[in-house]
């Protein structure tokens, strides 16, 4: 994360990435287990925390995955911030083939999510937007996998940059098809800066 505190430094990550808002919250979710000062009352140690947070833009409601909440504060994450706010988004129609055992569901409500983690992880639930459009089953019990057609928009400063991330966030053997730049949603109207 990077830690400046310089106004001109925030402005250029400090938005949405989608429709350029600062209108944006963060919503921190914190679990503690702490113990007790017997003289006091007061809480004296924690035994154990967790703490998660998301930044989302209050203007189109996405979340932020180029932000992260650290030290009180909403900061940049340096690997993904410059190639969010800087790039342009890259619709990609591709092909994941996945073990079977890594799909959680591949029906009912929740199959999209499921088959859109295991073809990407973290970054096909938060980071890109993706679009489940069939998967199919090869092979039979221990060798069982699936073949999981998606299409996914993510953002990058180029299609190199854009193939570069698919491949490392690819939890299974990736094909692309095909790759092409859209162009970025207006700007929010509401902004005033």
């Amino acid at each position: 994360m990077e830690g400046s505190t310089h106004q001109g430094t925030a402005r250029s990550w400090l938005r949405c990435y989608r429709c350029w808002s600062q209108n944006l919250e963060v919503q921190v979710h914190y679990e503690g287990i702490h113990r007790i000062d017997p003289l006091t009352g007061e809480r004296a140690e924690a035994v154990d925390e967790l703490q998660e947070a998301v930044v989302q833009c209050l203007d189109c409601m996405h979340d932020q995955p180029h932000l992260g909440y650290h030290n009180g504060r909403v900061e940049p994450i340096e690997d993904r911030w410059e190639r969010m706010i800087a790039g342009t988004p890259w619709v990609a129609s591709c092909t994941v083939t996945v073990d079977a055992d890594d799909v959680e569901t591949c029906s009912g409500p929740e199959a999209g999510d499921a088959l859109s983690y295991a073809a990407f992880g973290d970054h096909g639930t938060r980071e890109f937007f993706t679009h489940v459009r069939f998967h199919k089953h090869e092979g039979e019990g221990s060798e069982e996998r699936i073949v999981v057609h998606l299409l996914v928009e993510l953002y990058a400063r180029s299609a190199e940059e854009a193939t570069e991330v698919l491949e490392q966030a690819s939890r299974g053997a990736l094909a692309i098809t095909s790759l092409a730049e859209e162009s970025r949603p207006p700007a929010s109207t509401d902004d005033p800066h």
